[in-house]
């Protein structure tokens, strides 16, 4: 849009990375393409959809954006003149989870443009009808219509001639798993860490098995696409750790030399120093980081005549320049408190947990009913749902709700404005995975691989080794396991696009990819209807102002889930959360009841 009304269009770019948008001034001429940066304006997490229009009819084109992390639509007036561009701090309006692409029309004839934004998560498009004046920009209470499940393309025109806009949407398809009996993987949660005490608990007490995952490997690898001196090259993961792990004791064992550290420490204090930084990072007599058995062998020791050969440790220089000290790679499993071994899996999948309650309780649950309302009544809580056959109302005097909070966000409730607004507010993880079957375990016959994960900086992010049936004959990979915008990018595609990925971008690490595949599963769990995202996200706001709305009853409503502890992302926190509000709604109850004055008869 022409920003500054010098008749010329400027163009905005938004970063889903710096959470921003930038324009940049046209300065074209005849012939010759120009553009001068001019300002950055902060938007939501994640700016997906952006447009231009002149919403309160002043003439100069203000800035809309839709921000898929935040679940908001910005408005920025603009208030700039003939060759000074400025814009307002913006107005945003919550849409729902996971605000997509956003279309500019006047949907209603009024003269007015009025803002389209498809939801995916939510299947659903959100209208906001403009009822600006010149010089305030404001809008009707948000018109949501549902659409087919997850909305990815938008458009809007006259389909049937009638001189009224229509609105057409593209949604996502469905797939069902079709893996050999017996192989499986984990989509959702696949890790049981040692200290979640509660979970083993029902582990034990539901009789489900479980044994050990293999979280840390170090035969597994870091792969570092398209960039620096070790680019494209698989390097397993003892390889980099010891070699980072030589370079840095080396250097803090040369300063203790140099007396550079602490100068509190007497002479024995920093020769103990010394000497534990040898042993850590396996370094020489001379204090130098060498080749050693640690970082592996190219020809492995044997009987005979082999006593191995060792290869040379990587330059520091070139492991910085190739981005393996970069986030994609910081060794972060063996030091997280959750992520630090042993940890565990069920047996035959982590669902096995699931169908243990399911088992449990059969009697009590009502499965395949979607819920529609949810309501405090003055008699307790009234919940209205549909199944096969037909729409049905049960009451009750008290509700618990584990619904994950971007379905409760398009779900009719009365709850107040501060609860309803730390439900819409409370950001959730975009997360997705896919299986990949193929017909022998290479990475165990080939490449001596058993369990673990290896790490790369492209889109897979991830690779996840099984930790059951080792030696069988064949075998299900995680071919990616990614997060936020490598996920969100993933989960635009089709299903078919989506193991294209993972297989053109897995063979760069394992070429025999493309002789032993032969099928797949990708989870896009934030375009997942009942689910909306991976897990709960909180920031220092949001943990501050929203967690303790939804930690307190509404009326008869208690909420419960992952979302409403510390333990966002595990099992654990649902099991918690839930212990936790029964605790609290049994204290309720027996603080309530009525109690009478005992009698006593004389004589």
């Amino acid at each position: 849009g022409d920003a500054d009304g010098d008749g010329d269009q400027d163009i905005f770019i938004g970063s889903i990375d710096a959470n921003n948008v930038s324009l940049f001034k046209n300065t074209s001429t005849p012939g010759v393409i120009s553009l001068i940066p001019s300002n950055n304006y902060a938007t939501g997490l994640m700016p997906e959809g952006i447009g231009c229009s002149d919403l309160d009819g002043d003439g100069k084109p203000d800035l809309i954006t839709s921000a898929v992390n935040s679940h908001t639509m910005s408005v920025y007036r603009n208030t700039g003149s003939v060759n000074n561009i400025s814009f307002a701090p913006p107005q945003t309006f919550p849409t729902g989870f996971n605000p997509g692409e956003l279309l500019i029309r006047d949907m209603d004839n009024d003269g007015k443009p009025d803002i389209i934004v498809a939801v995916t998560s939510a299947s659903k498009v959100s209208i906001f009808r403009n009822t600006s004046t010149a010089g305030m920009i404001s809008f009707d209470a948000r018109i949501d219509v549902i659409t087919g499940a997850y909305p990815m393309g938008l458009a809007i025109g006259d389909i049937d001639g009638d001189g009224k806009p229509d609105m057409v949407t593209s949604n996502n398809q469905t797939v069902t798993a079709n893996f050999d009996d017996g192989l499986y993987f984990n989509a959702g949660p696949s890790r049981i860490p040692h200290n979640h005490e509660l979970t083993l608990h029902y582990c034990k007490e539901l009789g489900v098995p479980i044994q050990v995952y293999n979280n840390v490997n170090e035969s597994t690898y870091y792969f570092a696409e398209g960039k620096g001196p070790l680019s494209n090259k698989k390097i397993r993961t003892r390889e980099i750790h010891n070699d980072i792990r030589g370079y840095m004791t080396e250097m803090l064992a040369k300063n203790m030399d140099n007396e550079m550290l602490d100068k509190s420490l007497t002479k024995e204090d920093g020769q103990k120093i010394i000497e534990y930084l040898m042993a850590e990072g396996g370094l020489d007599v001379d204090k130098l980081y060498k080749a050693s058995a640690r970082r592996g062998y190219i020809e492995s020791p044997g009987a005979g005549d082999k006593p191995g050969k060792l290869a040379d440790p990587l330059k520091l220089a070139e492991i910085i320049q190739s981005g393996l000290m970069d986030p994609d790679f910081y060794n972060v499993a063996e030091y997280t408190y959750e992520l630090q071994m042993t940890m565990f899996q069920a047996v035959d999948g982590m669902d096995q947990i699931a169908l243990a309650f399911e088992k449990k309780i059969a009697p009590m649950l009502k499965l395949n009913a979607e819920v529609s309302n949810i309501l405090n009544t003055t008699e307790g809580v009234k919940i209205t749902y549909k199944d096969k056959t037909g729409v049905h109302e049960i009451q009750g005097d008290f509700c618990i709700c584990t619904l994950p909070l971007p379905v409760l966000s398009n779900i009719n409730n009365n709850f107040s404005s501060n609860v309803s607004r730390a439900i819409d507010y409370i950001g959730y993880n975009q997360t997705g995975k896919i299986g990949l079957q193929f017909n022998r375990r290479f990475w165990e016959e080939d490449e001596h691989i058993y369990g673990g994960i290896t790490h790369t900086n492209n889109e897979l992010t991830q690779i996840f080794y099984p930790s059951y049936d080792y030696l069988s004959k064949k075998g299900i990979l995680i071919g990616y396991y990614n997060f936020n915008e490598k996920a969100l990018q993933t989960g635009e595609l089709s299903y078919a696009d989506r193991e294209k990925l993972a297989l053109e971008k897995g063979r760069l690490i394992h070429p025999q990819y493309d002789k032993a595949f032969e099928k797949s599963l990708s989870v896009s769990w934030h375009k997942t209807r009942y689910s909306m995202g991976g897990w709960a996200v909180y920031t220092s706001e949001t943990r501050k102002n929203s967690y303790p709305e939804l930690l307190k009853p509404e009326g008869n409503i208690y909420f419960a889930g992952e979302h409403l502890t510390y333990l966002n992302a595990w099992m654990a926190g649902a099991l918690e959360s839930a212990r936790s509000v029964v605790a609290n709604l049994h204290s309720r109850n027996t603080e309530s009841r009525q109690t009478y004055p005992t009698q006593t008869t004389k004589g």
